[in-house]
């Protein structure tokens, strides 16, 4: 009798045990289907964050009479503006009233269209500052298209967006939406620049040729303008152990090159094809957006460090982004990054980074056999 009761009751524990981890897993799949693929943009003022460093290092090195009076000389500079802006807002519109006077049949809008072309503008130029830092399949894109669409939707032909850019390249259909992307700064006519610290190579180079200006640091890696596609093929291994591999397909050229199975020179044939057609596409679109640069000379799979590109004119001038976002601030210009962050599903943030890493592993594997790479 005693053996039955300790019986029920473990079994009555094993049972409350797992009505809490189902209830746990109903409660994560929940949670994570309402608060899936939201984002937030995050906005940093890099104007202030410079000018937030010199004052720091200034307290510490300079006299402190010195820095009353520049304090003092600062705000008196700063107050004259603001009533220099003001005194230009007021005379503006009151020579607006004057011409609607003059004219008795001018549309009643017209004053408001006169304010607006002679008062000064509402806000300052902006210099956006973006980031890119490219994967293999260029996830990256869903944020960046993200910031491009806020950027879009405030900028003006007097703003400049600045584009941060670091990739070795990945796969042609990611990296072809993400040059898209910058694609549309271009096409509403706002100048857009792009620097390269470190690398932007292939798939990395072909966001960067769309820009108005490339700019890049002295030893950045640039070009590799090519493609490339390899995978290993097991199908040696297989057949010495009598494992034998099965793939059906519809098409004579639904797969080509496989991983498990026999290739045929055939195939081989037609992947070849597949990626100097993809190649072709690829210089087509530099010489688009490059016309002065002979793509012939530099489509050859080739990098080089950021002198030996700008003299082959792959990139404009040698500098850094510091550099670049440091003079801007200098000039008193408003300097603003901005940054899409996706919040991620709780199932992702209890999700082991083990696990993750083995699927990204085996899906690049698999992708690289049937996607070109830039």
């Amino acid at each position: 009798m005693e053996f039955l009761f300790e019986y029920g009751l473990f079994f009555a524990k094993v049972l409350t045990a797992l009505v809490a981890i189902v209830v746990l897993l109903v409660a994560v799949k929940s949670i994570n289907h309402k608060s899936a693929a939201k984002g937030d943009l995050e906005l940093t003022d890099l104007t202030e964050n410079y000018r937030d460093t010199v004052h720091l290092l200034e307290q510490q090195l300079l006299n402190k009479d010195v820095l009353k009076a520049r304090e003092k000389a600062e705000k008196k500079a700063e107050k004259a503006k603001l009533k220099e802006a003001k005194a230009a807002a007021k005379l503006a519109k009151k020579e607006a009233k004057e011409a609607q006077q003059n004219d008795a049949h001018q549309a009643p809008e017209t004053l408001e269209q006169a304010v607006e072309e002679q008062a000064p503008a509402s806000r300052e130029s902006q210099l956006f500052v973006l980031d890119f830092n490219g994967s293999i399949d260029a996830k990256e894109v869903t944020s960046l298209r993200e910031e491009v669409s806020a950027i879009l939707a405030i900028a003006n032909a007097d703003d400049e967006v600045l584009v941060r850019l670091e990739s070795g390249g990945g796969m042609v259909h990611g990296y072809g939406l993400a040059a898209s992307q910058l694609a549309r700064i271009k096409a509403a006519g706002i100048p857009l620049t792009v620097v390269v610290d470190k690398v932007a190579a292939s798939g990395g180079y072909m966001m960067a040729c769309v820009a108005d200006k490339v700019l890049a640091a002295p030893f950045a890696i640039v070009g590799s303008i090519g493609v490339v596609a390899q995978l290993p093929n097991f199908h040696k291994l297989l057949k010495k152990n009598d494992i034998e591999f099965e793939q059906l397909t519809a098409g004579e050229f639904k797969r080509t090159l496989t991983m498990f199975g026999e290739n045929t020179d055939k195939a081989r044939e037609k992947f070849q094809q597949e990626l100097e057609e993809t190649h072709v596409l690829f210089k087509q679109f530099i010489e688009l957006h490059r016309p002065s640069l002979d793509v012939a000379s530099v489509a050859t799979g080739e990098h080089w460090f950021g002198q030996q590109a700008l003299s082959l004119g792959l990139i404009d001038a040698i500098t850094t982004s510091d550099d670049y976002i440091i003079n801007a601030c200098k000039a008193d210009k408003a300097v603003l990054a901005i940054r899409y962050v996706q919040r991620k599903k709780l199932s992702q943030r209890f999700a082991g980074a083990t696990g993750e890493a083995a699927d990204n592993l085996l899906l690049k594997w698999i992708g690289r056999g049937q996607r070109p790479i830039m």
